[in-house]
């Protein structure tokens, strides 16, 4: 997709992070955006910054965990902008998760599944009906993670396992799209190629009431990604930060190529992953991967 004028993309989590950097980077090049949501406080920014610079654009309460809010996005959209060109599954949160895993609150994983990998479900249920019966080129792009998809930290598993669940059907859909011979293509986005600075480390400002515990906040003790810039300082490591708008144009960079993998990395994020595949193939005892090292 080499001109994005006057293309209508929806993006779920579009009010703050990557989502609000990928409405503006399109929004600049002539889309139209419809921003899905369930911060109503990033939501009312984000709709008076994109009127401010005079870009086309609604924005609308989404919850990516139910497809009938998802699918009222998508009726929505079509009604402001008649049809849909690019579907952003960009919705995510970091449940905060620290220590061992069988300690971890039932709760904790709900509420991270049903967002990060219910909520790609439901976008898929959503939308690409809508984009395979219009025949016509478009674009689904789900927001992944190397932290799941490529390989595996050990300080927060049920981010992790939520991340390579994402990828296995993000990758399958590719597969059943080519399959199917639609014009539609399927990306992966994995933002980076460092710690991105966004609000995933305070997610739980928009934690649902009934997923909510008696400990409130990060049980990480990280709440931002300044919080964990100190922590790698302690253990003299210096983090390196990506910030959103840097993934956004790197992403567009990719779908203007067609391509499945908006990735960018490190030579060490490299090195990292060429490991980890020969782990597999020599049978080797995996160790763990640590933020930074």
């Amino acid at each position: 997709m080499q001109d994005f004028n006057n293309k209508v993309a929806v993006i779920t989590g579009g009010a703050s992070g990557v989502g609000r950097s990928l409405a503006f980077a399109l929004g600049r090049r002539g889309a139209k955006i419809a921003v899905g949501d369930v911060d109503k406080s990033a939501m009312e920014q984000v709709r008076a910054d994109l009127a401010a610079e005079n870009i086309e654009a609604i924005v609308e309460f989404c919850d990516v965990t139910s497809v009938e809010s998802l699918s009222d996005l998508a009726d929505k959209t079509e009604s402001a902008f008649d049809h849909i060109d690019l579907v952003f599954a960009n919705a995510g949160i970091g449940a905060g998760e620290s220590g061992a895993m069988w300690d971890y609150s039932e709760k904790d994983w709900q509420w991270c599944l049903n967002v990060n990998m219910w909520g790609v479900i439901n976008s898929i249920r959503a939308f690409m009906p809508r984009l395979i019966a219009r025949n016509a080129e478009a674009h689904f792009v789900v927001t992944g993670s190397g932290n799941g998809a490529l390989l595996v930290y050990p300080d927060q598993p049920i981010y992790t396992a939520s991340k390579a669940a994402v990828h296995a059907i993000t990758e399958n859909l590719h597969y059943q799209v080519q399959a199917a011979q639609s014009p539609v293509k399927v990306s992966a986005l994995f933002p980076g190629p460092h710690v991105v600075d966004t609000g995933l480390f305070n997610s739980g400002r928009v934690r649902p009431q009934e997923l909510k515990k008696d400990v409130e906040g990060n049980e990480s003790g990280i709440s931002s990604v300044e919080d964990m810039k100190k922590m790698c300082e302690e253990f003299g490591i210096e983090l390196q930060t990506t910030h959103p708008d840097e993934v956004a144009e790197m992403a567009v960079a990719g779908l203007q190529k067609d391509a499945f993998w908006l990735l960018a990395t490190t030579p060490e994020t490299d090195a990292k992953i060429r490991a980890r595949a020969d782990m597999i193939l020599n049978r080797e005892t995996p160790v763990p991967n640590m933020v930074g090292a």
